[in-house]
């Protein structure tokens, strides 16, 4: 099988770290992995299905408050982030909830969302500066898990 991986950023740049998701994308579509797309899909999870019917894996950046530091990254699969306790992000959410409206022969792909733990929700098109600070990191995982991927693909 030969995966077509997306990294997907979503959230309101308008409200500071809720944006991380959109920086990131915004960011590694300056160098994309070869081969992957980088989607900002924002918050508009509508537009952002024809990405997904094309995809078998989906990175998925997000703010996420789940109770961790603010700046702090977490790895969740989509049932992790779906199931109590979980994580709060209203984008992921809505995103998954569209998945009724995905043509009846496209698969639904498999997600890892990589989460930022924010520091503010509040009006503005900045990140905070702790959030801010791990960006890189965020940009360098996303690399990471992409790589691992495709090695996967590569072996099976």
């Amino acid at each position: 099988m030969n995966d077509q991986i997306i990294i997907m950023g979503i959230g309101n740049w308008l409200m500071s770290d809720d944006g991380v998701g959109v920086h990131a994308a915004r960011s590694l579509a300056q160098d994309p992995p070869a081969g992957v797309p980088v989607v900002d899909a924002g918050t508009d999870a509508l537009s952002a299905l024809s990405f997904l019917e094309a995809a078998t894996r989906v990175l998925l950046i997000d703010a996420v408050r789940w109770g961790g530091a603010p700046g702090t990254i977490r790895r969740f699969t989509e049932g992790e982030l779906l199931s109590p306790p979980g994580g709060n992000t209203a984008h992921a959410v809505h995103l998954f909830g569209s998945r009724h409206l995905f043509r009846p022969d496209a698969e639904w792909p498999e997600f890892l969302i990589l989460g930022v733990e924010p520091a503010s929700m509040a009006y503005g098109m900045e990140l905070t500066p702790v959030v801010a600070a791990v960006l890189p990191q965020v940009i360098q995982l996303s690399r990471e898990i992409v790589t691992a991927w495709k090695s996967e693909n590569v072996l099976t």
